[in-house]
C-alpha cells in the first residue's frame, strides 16, 4: 500500500487505535504495573503467545492460569505438572499443554533462583541496555525471539528504556496501512492521536499485521 499523506496518516492512526487499541495484557486482565505479579503474568502470557496458536486462546489461557491460582512464580513452581496441564487445558491450550506445563514450571524455578521471583531484578541487571534485556529474557524456557518481542512490546509503557519498541511485526502492520515503518515517526503519530503508551499502538499494529487480506486484496 502506498504511503499516505501526513493528514491521512494521522487519521489512519486514530482509526487504528479506536478499533484495535488494546494491549494483549489488558485483554488478559493484567493491570500492568512495574510490580512483580503483573510483570510475571505478562511473561507467562508472552510464553503462551509464542506458540503457533490463536492469540484469543493464549489470552484465555492466561486468564485460566490466574483463576487457578498460578499467578506468581512461587505458586507456579509449587503446582504439580498435572495441575499446570489442567489449567492450560481449561483455557483451551491443549495442543501444547504438556510441553508448556513443563516450561512454565522450569521458568518459574529459574526466575526464583536467579531473581527472587522478581523481574525488576532482571531489568536492573540489564541496566538500560535493551539488547542485554533481550538476552536475559531469552533464558526463559519457551520464550524465543518472538516471545521476547511480545514481552517488550507490552512492557514498554512501564519499562520506558525499551521504548519505542516497534518490532518487525508491528512495522509490517504499519506498512499494510500505508503508515511509515519508522518507530520514531510512528511514536509521534500515536502521541498526536492522544496515545502515550506505545504498547497500545504496537498491539494495534500487530493485530493489523495478523489480519488476513480481504478478498481481492494484495
Amino acid at each position: 500500500m502506498p504511503d499516505l499523506s501526513p493528514a491521512q496518516q494521522s487519521r489512519a492512526v486514530r482509526e487504528l487505535l479506536a478499533s484495535h487499541g488494546r494491549t494483549y495484557a489488558d485483554e488478559a486482565g493484567i493491570r500492568l504495573r512495574d510490580t512483580p505479579q503483573p510483570l510475571y503474568r505478562l511473561l507467562v502470557l508472552a510464553v503462551l503467545l509464542s506458540a503457533r496458536i490463536r492469540s484469543t486462546t493464549a489470552v484465555a489461557t492466561a486468564r485460566a492460569l490466574y483463576d487457578a491460582g498460578l499467578r506468581d512464580p512461587r505458586r507456579m513452581r509449587a503446582a504439580s505438572w498435572q495441575e499446570r496441564v489442567d489449567a492450560l487445558g481449561s483455557g483451551g491450550y491443549r495442543r501444547y499443554d504438556e510441553r508448556t506445563a513443563t516450561q512454565l514450571g522450569d521458568g518459574a524455578a529459574l526466575l526464583i533462583e536467579e531473581y527472587g521471583g522478581d523481574l525488576r531484578r532482571l531489568r536492573a541487571e540489564a541496566d538500560g541496555d535493551v539488547a542485554a534485556l533481550r538476552g536475559l529474557l531469552r533464558r526463559t524456557p519457551g520464550l524465543g525471539p518472538a516471545g521476547v518481542d511480545i514481552f517488550l512490546r507490552e512492557v514498554q509503557g512501564v519499562w520506558p528504556e525499551a521504548a519505542p519498541y516497534l518490532d518487525a511485526k508491528t512495522l509490517d502492520g504499519a506498512r499494510r496501512l500505508g503508515l511509515p515503518d519508522d518507530p520514531i515517526r510512528l511514536a509521534k503519530l500515536a502521541r498526536a492521536a492522544g496515545e502515550s503508551d506505545l504498547a497500545v499502538l504496537a498491539a494495534a499494529l500487530v493485530r493489523t499485521a495478523l489480519e488476513k487480506p480481504s478478498v481481492g486484496g494484495e
